[in-house]
């Protein structure tokens, strides 16, 4: 047998961390930890090496399977046919109803391909349809939406500078076990307590008492109370005289606005609200204005309330009034090689509120929708329908509110198409099941993460593996279901018929050659050898296991990243301003409690629960309830109990812990499998926590139109 080691790098979360594959006969051993990469230097998690199991796993996808006539299950069928009736279908679809008959859900996996992303895009373009949804309105739109509103562009989201701050503020973020989102840093476990080590400081606001919590500083806050607690924080640092005013003179407009809002909010007023006494945000409004460098610093726990998108600002306007906006140890904004945001800004790719969905009138996040909607976009008559939903790389019926009400209505589509590894909760309901490949079954460069980065740093990697019986890369399925519908990719569907003829005597280009372009013209590239030292394909091949750009992000840079006309990142956005009039919402003593969230090491959100090892561990799913909870509702640990909110009701055991605040229940999200594989059960179950949540266009947030998932009103009681 032919045995070789192969350098890949792991695309399951953001630190893309070095691998090393060995590989017999095109078949994959094992993964290890890469310990020449320059930045994970020998680390990866337990996800990242679970990766041998999915790719080998037997229950995996690896042919086109359509659904029988009698509804009852699937069976093989080759590509021609499932290409063939699926153009088919597609293009009576579109001639009978329109472009926007038709839907796409664009799972979290994804982003992580550059080629599935792009290619993705194309095909909407050619299809004209605004119908695309993505896993960012349960996770990050309202960040992109807050960057919008302050620097004039959805695509520069600043990231904390590590390496040299003196004090990282964490609200909703648990970075030892996500390791770190919307920031890539390998080994971020050390950089954490690289900053204790120099005398530096990292505080952890969050409801539970988290992984990270527990290795630094905790204050604990009540569910959905963050922007009750940086509104006060921003209120003693005004009160005080703390703020940097020659800084913010010099980055920023209108500070009398922000100043208004945070007057009403003192900490004795925000207490009930927040569960944080006084004089605590006292001490960390002080801490965090004194400190040499400071950055406050949130994620998915801080997204995910009422008021996402102005948490996310108000973060920044910490970062703001405190002097720590591009500045070493603060906030600081990374730089793409290959001039993303630019060319998204320049050429109007990172929309917002250019369209507005039908249902409901949210505005488009780059482009995309909230996923909460699309049961509605399905079920409610009326032009623009969605009558066709494709699903590449996504478990929706798990991952957005009211999975129930999704599930039902996927039933009445006329074409339901799911690109995946495997059968999901999701998927069970399509047409066809189409198989992809893995990320270790293809090329890549981490083309949404290269601006994210702490230390700059760019990878590319080749396929270590050809793909499996007969998967696919999406790029290539989304490729032939659009020739087979008669589509033009990238080409609207009017001038597609136009140029169709022509065009299609031309060979299209490969998503490899496009990308080698974009890195060669970009601002690192090396514009076809004109200049020294610069990147390409062929460079970073020669450096498969990647290289560092830069030491260090390069800060002094706000004025070209801010895209208002005066340059000035907007304190005032008026959107903001009365959002923050909206706060003080009644709460219904019917729910007394609060639910959120939580990630676990070996659980990466729906779509890896199949695997085997990779759940070993964390297969129990449980409810962490606080002793005094638990015992005034007659609850004891390892006992089934009853979790009830205006709407839904789901039951599974009980953790009695003291990690969580009382009046908090905390539950992983990702469970609740009905049914799996195609040969057999899906191996996870447990119990869908988003049946406790709201689909309802009121109950989602305005400005991005998140779902609202953490805080979510509840109460307790025994199994029914």
């Amino acid at each position: 047998m032919a045995t070789e080691e192969r350098v890949t790098y792991c695309r399951i979360c953001e630190p893309l961390c070095g691998l090393i594959a060995t590989v017999e006969d095109d078949r994959l051993v094992r993964l290890r930890p890469d310990d020449r990469h320059p930045l994970s230097r020998g680390f990866a998690c337990p996800k990242g090496i679970a990766m041998t199991d999915v790719q080998n796993d037997p229950d995996r996808v690896l042919r086109p399977l359509r659904r029988r006539p009698d509804g009852s299950g699937f069976e093989p069928v080759s590509w021609d046919d499932a290409l063939g009736d699926i153009g088919r279908r597609l293009r009576r679809i579109l001639r009978d109803h329109g472009g926007p008959a038709v839907g796409w859900y664009f799972g979290n996996p994804g982003a992580f391909s550059y080629s599935h992303a792009l290619w993705l895009q194309g095909f909407m373009t050619a299809v004209g349809s605004p119908n695309l949804f993505t896993a960012g309105s349960q996770d990050i739109n309202n960040r992109f939406v807050a960057s919008r509103l302050l620097y004039g562009s959805l695509t520069r989201v600043p990231i904390p500078d590590l390496a040299r701050t003196e004090f990282l503020l964490i609200v909703g973020a648990n970075p030892l076990v996500s390791h770190g989102s919307v920031v890539s840093t390998p080994r971020i476990r050390d950089r954490l307590r690289a900053i204790t080590r120099r005398g530096g400081r990292v505080v952890v606001v969050d409801p539970r008492r988290s992984e990270t919590a527990r290795a630094f500083e905790h204050v604990p806050v009540r569910p959905d109370g963050d922007a009750w607690l940086l509104l006060s924080l921003l209120h003693v640092i005004f009160a005080e005289g703390l703020e940097d005013g020659a800084a913010i003179a010099r980055q920023a407009r209108g500070l009398d606005e922000l100043r208004a809002m945070a007057a009403g909010h003192p900490p004795e007023s925000t207490e009930g609200r927040t569960g944080v006494p006084p004089d605590v945000v006292r001490r960390l409004a002080r801490d965090l204005a004194r400190a040499g460098s400071a950055v406050a610093y949130g994620r998915t726990g801080s997204c995910l309330g009422r008021h996402g998108t102005l948490v996310a600002y108000l973060l920044d306007a910490l970062n703001v009034v405190t002097g720590n906006l591009d500045r070493p140890g603060g906030a600081v904004f990374g730089s793409s090689p290959l001039g993303i945001e630019r060319l998204a800004d320049r050429f109007g790719l990172a929309s917002y509120a250019k369209r507005r969905s039908r249902v409901g009138g949210f505005p488009d996040v780059l482009g995309s929708f909230p996923a909460a909607l699309m049961a509605k976009e399905i079920t409610t008559p009326g032009a623009g329908r969605v009558r066709a939903l494709f699903v590449s790389a996504g478990n929706p019926v798990v991952s957005v509110p009211d999975g129930d009400e999704l599930s039902a209505a996927l039933s009445g589509l006329e074409l339901f198409v799911s690109i995946d590894l495997y059968v999901n909760d999701t998927n069970r309901h399509a047409d066809y099941v189409l198989p992809a490949a893995t990320f270790l079954e293809r090329e890549d460069l981490p083309v949404a993460n290269l601006g994210l980065f702490t230390t700059p740093f760019a990878q590319f990697t080749e396929p270590v593996l050809r793909p499996y019986g007969e998967a696919r890369q999406e790029w290539q399925i989304i490729d032939a279901i659009a020739r087979r519908a008669g589509l033009l990719l990238f080409v609207p569907r009017r001038l597609g018929r136009v140029l169709g003829p022509a065009l299609r005597r031309f060979p299209s280009p490969s998503p490899v050659f496009l990308l080698d372009l974009a890195v060669r013209l970009g601002p690192g590239g090396d514009l076809f050898g004109l200049r020294r030292g610069g990147l390409s394909l062929r460079a970073l091949r020669r450096r498969p296991h990647g290289v560092v750009l830069a030491d260090h992000v390069r800060t002094g840079v706000l004025r070209s990243v801010v895209r208002h006309r005066d340059r000035r990142v907007r304190l005032d956005p008026p959107e903001i301003l009365a959002e923050c009039a909206r706060l003080g919402a009644e709460e219904d003593p019917a729910y007394p409690l609060r639910l959120i969230g939580l990630r676990e090491l070996r659980s990466q959100n729906s779509w890896m629960h199949n695997s085997v090892t990779l759940m070993r561990g964390d297969r129990t799913h449980t409810a962490r309830i606080h002793p005094a909870d638990a015992a005034e509702h007659g609850l004891t640990d390892g006992r089934p109990c009853r979790i009830t909110s205006p709407y839904g009701t789901i039951e599974l055991p009980v953790t009695v812990t003291d990690e969580v605040m009382p009046g908090t229940v905390a539950v992983p999200h990702g469970w609740g499998h009905r049914g799996g594989g195609w040969r057999r059960a899906n191996r996870a179950g447990g119990a869908n926590v988003n049946v406790l949540t709201s689909s309802d266009p009121a109950d989602l947030e305005r400005l991005a139109g998140m779902a609202h998932l953490n805080g979510v009103p509840i109460r307790l009681g025994p199994p029914g």
